[in-house]
């Protein structure tokens, strides 16, 4: 069953059991979807492009939930975890800290990387290899860590 398939099922399940927070993070996975869908002529999503639309995705649940905790919004901060939970279901499993440290310092040493002018580099490459597999965020923090 592809995503596009789970979400419906997922939307049908929600409205049954009447899980607002569900049907909302579903009912936005499902529109990304669409609008993906529609960019590209009306054909399939390919599953890199599904992972990046639910990293969006995300992204924006963060960003918004640090807004709302910052102006004492518990009410939609609360919406907005929920959603990310549900959200965040449909990744694959993100790796650890530690292991995302272990590439990029593969990648450094392989590449012969060193000061932070060298950055720019590093990045593309560190990228490509943990994309759908860490936080991009995360891979930055590294990624300076390591080479500043």
């Amino acid at each position: 069953m592809n995503l596009t398939e789970t979400v419906n099922e997922g939307i049908k399940n929600a409205m049954k059991a009447k899980d607002e927070a569900s049907l909302r993070a579903l009912r936005a996975v499902k529109a990304a979807l669409l609008l993906a869908k529609t960019d590209k002529g009306g054909g399939e999503v390919d599953a890199d492009t599904e992972i990046k639309l639910l990293q969006k995705l995300v992204k924006q649940r963060k960003e918004s939930l640090e807004i709302y905790i910052k102006q004492d919004r518990p009410d939609l901060a609360k919406a907005e975890e929920q959603e990310l939970t549900i959200i965040e279901a449909f990744l694959p499993k993100q790796m650890s800290e530690e292991d995302v440290r272990a590439i990029i310092a593969k990648i450094v040493a392989d590449n012969g990387l060193s000061g932070a002018q060298n950055i720019g580099k590093l990045m593309p490459l560190a990228m490509k290899e943990l994309s759908g597999k860490a936080d991009g965020k995360l891979i930055s923090t590294l990624a300076k860590e390591l080479l500043g």
